[in-house]
């Protein structure tokens, strides 16, 4: 699949995980439509997972930490076969398994996560394994940047450069904003690089939209005995004109009006794409 090519997914999966979140009356706007691009590289490029045998025990592990913005992982996870992508208009629904968190009983999530600075905790507990094991899989986890504000992540950050866990990547979903605010003002972690390199990362930044920009940093290898942070900026709100860098959408959900509008905009963007293609 070509760079045009997933960014256009990208401009679709935002429609469609919109629409869920309307029709489902709850979710997690914001972070969504700002990690979509890092999700659909992982999913499309790097992972090595099969949808047909999601519990391969060769697989690479993908744990979201930022738990919330999970309908974002599950259109990814619906595009990539793990499951009929019609289930998830169940989303938030009685007896649903899909719920507003991710879950183990929905095929290809790892771990249930959604309290905060679990899952970084929890992806070096498993790269540990793998290595105990001599096993090729890697670990991959997905933080928030507000989410950094829990001290657990600090002591997995700690455990992981002790263990020279190199078969872990940490990717921040660096948007800046967080349920309440700018997280500068909540609870200020910068600077992430040199807080992480400190801890005995190797830190790279990268662009957490662009899709060839992601996908040079999440391949290239890692450095021996040293796990590595990759910092992806990010808007909050991505794509969406009066949604971007607005903390009222970390969990607003939009209303019929403001649900076209937003698909409106998205509409003239994927025609943007198909034109230059």
């Amino acid at each position: 699949m070509t760079d045009r090519e997933l960014e256009i997914k990208a401009v679709r999966l935002r429609k469609r995980l919109l629409q869920l979140i309307h029709y489902a009356g709850a979710g997690h706007t914001g972070g969504d439509l700002s990690c979509l691009e890092i999700l659909l590289v992982l999913y499309n490029r790097i992972l090595r997972i099969d949808p047909a045998n999601p519990r391969d025990p060769n697989r690479d592990r993908y744990v979201q930490s930022k738990g919330h913005s999970v309908e974002a992982l599950y259109v990814v996870l619906a595009d990539r076969g793990f499951f009929p992508e019609p289930e998830l208009e169940s989303l938030c629904k009685y007896k649903s398994r899909f719920i507003g968190h991710p879950t183990r009983k929905v095929p290809g999530i790892e771990m249930n996560t959604g309290a905060l600075g679990h899952g970084l905790s929890i992806s070096v507990g498993m790269a540990l394994a793998a290595k105990m094991d001599n096993a090729p899989w890697r670990v991959f986890t997905l933080l928030g940047d507000g989410e950094l504000a829990e001290g657990s992540n600090w002591e997995a950050a700690m455990a992981a450069a002790h263990y020279k866990l190199d078969n872990l990547v940490a990717i921040v979903d660096h948007n800046r904003l967080q349920i309440t605010g700018p997280t500068r003002q909540v609870m200020c972690t910068e600077p992430l690089a040199d807080k992480f390199a400190a801890f005995g990362w190797t830190v790279r930044a990268v662009d957490g939209h662009s899709i060839p920009a992601l996908t040079e940093v999440l391949t290239q290898p890692p450095v021996p005995a040293k796990p590595t942070c990759v910092i992806a900026d990010t808007v909050k709100g991505k794509g969406i004109s009066f949604m971007e860098n607005d903390p009222k959408w970390h969990h607003g959900v939009p209303n019929a009006n403001e649900l076209a509008a937003a698909l409106a905009e998205l509409d003239a963007a994927e025609a943007r794409l198909l034109a230059g293609s």
